[in-house]
């Protein structure tokens, strides 16, 4: 009766790991075009949850992103969760963030702190396009809205966005 017992828990539990991993395993970063070394723009479609590299307008990459805890809307203040919308460059590149690599945009622009400040409020700063955070140590891929107004991807994928992207290049983002 033991041994029944033990099997059957075997069984449980190599189940149990077998749907976690396969719920949260990273996924894996498709490969570029050979002949790809750099992208010019990125599209980020929050309501499809999709970034999608282009050069040239052909598409070169096309990955499942996680978005701000609160994404539906424009961002307008610190701390509402949101992701923000518009046309941005990539000014900023950070090797050492808190999370798998990060790609800073240039938000806020100059019409974000003024309908801010008219309304009394910070517009908040700081986005990125990221991995996966660095405390989990690369065991999972946070698949929900999560972050603060970032964009998260897994960290396969970040390695190859950081490999084709420069300071510059363009990034539109749409509701």
């Amino acid at each position: 009766m033991k041994r029944l017992l033990r099997l059957v828990a075997l069984v449980v539990w190599t189940g149990a790991a077998w749907i976690a991993w396969q719920t949260f395993a990273p996924l894996p970063a498709p490969p570029p075009s050979a002949a790809t070394d750099q992208i010019d723009r990125i599209l980020i479609e929050k309501s499809a949850r999709r970034l999608t590299a282009s050069r040239d307008g052909e598409t070169v990459l096309e990955f499942p992103i996680a978005l701000g805890f609160a994404p539906a809307g424009d961002k307008f203040q610190q701390g509402d969760g949101k992701t923000p919308e518009g046309i941005f460059l990539i000014d900023r590149r950070n090797p050492n963030s808190a999370y798998h690599l990060s790609l800073g945009i240039n938000y806020p622009l100059p019409e974000d702190m003024a309908q801010a400040k008219a309304a009394g409020v910070s517009p908040g700063g700081d986005i990125f396009i990221h991995g996966q955070p660095n405390s989990i140590g690369g065991l999972a891929t946070l698949l929900s809205d999560w972050t603060a107004g970032c964009i998260a991807i897994s960290n396969d994928q970040m390695k190859t966005l950081w490999r084709l992207a420069r300071i510059g290049t363009e990034v539109e983002i749409r509701p």
